[in-house]
């Protein structure tokens, strides 16, 4: 049984990190549509990463619906990963 800071993560191949800032501040801060989807995500992202996606589809100039297909794939190949490690 996992106990500590990471419980409720679940089991997941995912490195483990310390928090340097507010969690919820950091998600409060975020474009609606990444925090809507970031809320029915399958695995912990921190919303850091997400916007680090996010941005990163933005300077491209991909749509939000766009954007939202890129972390879809994201997690998708995050799960596959997840996968092969289990």
């Amino acid at each position: 049984m996992l106990t500590g800071w990471n419980a409720n993560l679940g089991r997941t191949a995912q490195r483990q990190r310390r928090r340097t800032r507010d969690p919820m501040a950091a998600y409060d801060a975020l474009p609606a549509p990444l925090r809507a989807w970031l809320a029915r995500a399958a695995l912990p992202w921190s919303p850091a990463s997400c916007l680090r996606l996010w941005e990163r589809g933005r300077a491209r100039g991909l749509s939000v619906d766009e954007r939202l297909a890129a972390l879809d794939r994201a997690q998708t190949r995050a799960l596959m990963r997840e996968a092969q490690a289990a």
